[in-house]
């Protein structure tokens, strides 16, 4: 089994492009530049940003909106809406003192209502359903302390509360956000055309380091076939997660690939409420059948990590390359685990996956012909990204997808609250009381090397009852315009438009 030769291979990458990135310098800034980025999906779970679930809509949204504090690309948290924040010794206390002159993208300012707004709209549960971000539960009183201070206290202590403050700040007006898109980011939002593109536009009174190019273009390709012929043909600048036979068709033309990690775990998730996956010996069958190896050769030239449950590895707090072996490749296993739970003559079923991401079609595809070793067979229900959303995320109409499961906040909690038998997202219909039971330990423990552990077993568990068939945390191949540069890799699934601009040629 392959381990570690992609993060060899993405830092020598990685210097080499910064190498050739310092032959030229940055144009000056100019609301005239613009950038046609492509994406493969429309965003069809809407613009609220605490109610999007779609991580292609989040690393968007990422441009617009920030929270009192954000992620940079070395996964630390920095101040962003807020300049200061300070913890009481008992953890139980956090007062946040906000930035001067902080804009909306209306022009007018933040206030201390605003983020108590946010936070408490993020807090309510509404139906019988969890409230929007379900940390928040733990929060007793959100107290607005004077104009520029806002004090949260907690019952219990939370290490990872602080990443829950990346949820989006927005106005204590804005009744529908879903409509009226507007927060502080370097970006504001300027319209949308359904299936055809999303506009965003500099904003000129940004707080922080501005935007270098003043208009983006995401225009929706959501035909993989059309990516490659975009790209050359110039309609699109950039365009992210190609496959490596994509990357092959543009050698040679006047584009820099940049690669690094999507830092989330592809699987073929199982629907554990319907039959035969609702036996155990049958969904460890299948992991025994896949091989995660023949897999990413196929898919993206042998790149890509290997994992065995739901961690990945810039998580490495809790990534446990050890997984990887509990279901190496063994087909007559395989074949034993199908005789025991009454399938000895295999069976058929279908395997639900958005076209629009080549990746996880190709995945679907070699995971179809190793089935078949085993006598299984797997169909490929290629489906818009909309219907992949509504039936197989939110309505649990669905047999198995490919797909990849990102992480923000990179909170351990945020990763594995979703396998809960209740848990909001938790589309894989896993039930587990164990689970349950040592993930509710997690959450109540106070003592992080004892919560670490817990987390690790609730890993583990996942790996055990084979919850899904974990492959790999996908490379990332970025095609850029050889004229632009600044393109960043985050540890969460972002695009940050803002640090792209394009080189002054004069200067080479």
């Amino acid at each position: 089994m392959k381990k570690g030769r992609l993060i060899l291979t993405v830092l020598l990458m990685t210097m080499a492009a910064a190498l050739s990135g310092c032959t030229g310098g940055k144009t000056a800034d100019t609301p005239d530049t613009r950038i046609t980025i492509g994406i493969p999906q429309d965003l069809d779970d809407g613009l609220d940003p605490h109610k999007v679930s779609a991580a292609g809509t989040k690393e968007i949204l990422f441009n617009i909106y920030e929270g009192l504090v954000k992620y940079d690309e070395t996964g630390a948290l920095i101040p962003a809406v807020a300049s200061d924040y300070k913890v009481s010794e008992d953890g139980l206390t956090y007062t946040f003192t906000l930035r001067d002159g902080v804009k909306f993208h209306d022009g007018s300012y933040v206030t201390a209502d605003d983020v108590v707004y946010s936070i408490e709209r993020c807090s309510k549960a509404e139906g019988g359903q969890d409230p929007l971000v379900p940390p928040f539960t733990n929060i007793s009183e959100i107290n607005k302390v004077d104009d520029k201070t806002v004090e949260i206290k907690l019952v219990a202590p939370d290490p990872d509360f602080l990443a829950y403050m990346t949820v989006a700040i927005i106005q204590a007006s804005n009744d529908d956000p879903e409509t009226k898109v507007i927060g502080t980011g370097p970006y504001k939002f300027i319209s949308h055309t359904p299936m055809e593109s999303v506009e965003l536009e500099a904003f000129g009174d940004y707080w922080g380091e501005k935007a270098h190019i003043g208009k983006v273009t995401l225009k929706i390709v959501s035909d993989p076939a059309a990516i490659v012929m975009d790209l050359k043909g110039g309609s699109i600048d950039m365009f992210c997660r190609l496959t490596d036979s994509q990357v092959s068709e543009l050698k040679g033309s006047n584009f820099n690939i940049e690669v690094g990690t999507m830092n989330l775990a592809q699987a073929l998730y199982l629907n554990n409420s319907v039959e035969p996956f609702n036996d155990v010996r049958v969904r460890q069958a299948i992991c025994y059948a896949i091989d995660p190896q023949e897999i990413m050769d196929y898919v993206s030239g042998g790149e890509g990590t290997e994992i065995g449950s739901a961690a990945f590895p810039s998580f490495s707090k809790y990534y446990d390359p050890a997984l990887n072996d509990n279901y190496n490749r063994d087909v007559e296993k395989a074949k034993a685990l199908l005789k025991e739970a009454g399938y000895e003559n295999g069976f058929s079923f279908s395997i639900t996956v958005p076209s629009a991401y080549t990746p996880h079609v190709k995945t679907a595809e070699v995971i179809a012909e190793e089935l078949k070793d085993v006598g299984i067979t797997a169909d490929l229900k290629l489906v818009e990204w909309d219907s992949w959303l509504s039936d197989t995320y939110t309505n649990h109409n669905y047999e198995a997808t490919v797909i990849g499961i990102d992480l923000n906040p990179v909170t351990a909690r945020n990763l594995l609250q979703r396998y809960t038998s209740d848990g909001h997202g938790n589309f894989m219909e896993f039930s587990s009381e164990k689970y349950d039971e040592v993930f509710a330990q997690a959450v109540a423990s106070t003592d992080d090397a004892e919560q670490t552990a817990l987390y690790k077993e609730c890993l583990q568990i996942l790996s055990e009852e084979a919850a899904s068939a974990y492959i790999q945390d996908l490379p990332s191949f970025v095609a850029l315009n050889n004229k632009i540069s600044g393109y960043k890799f985050y540890p969460i699934y972002a695009q940050d438009f803002a640090s792209l601009y394009y080189i002054d040629e004069a200067n080479n």
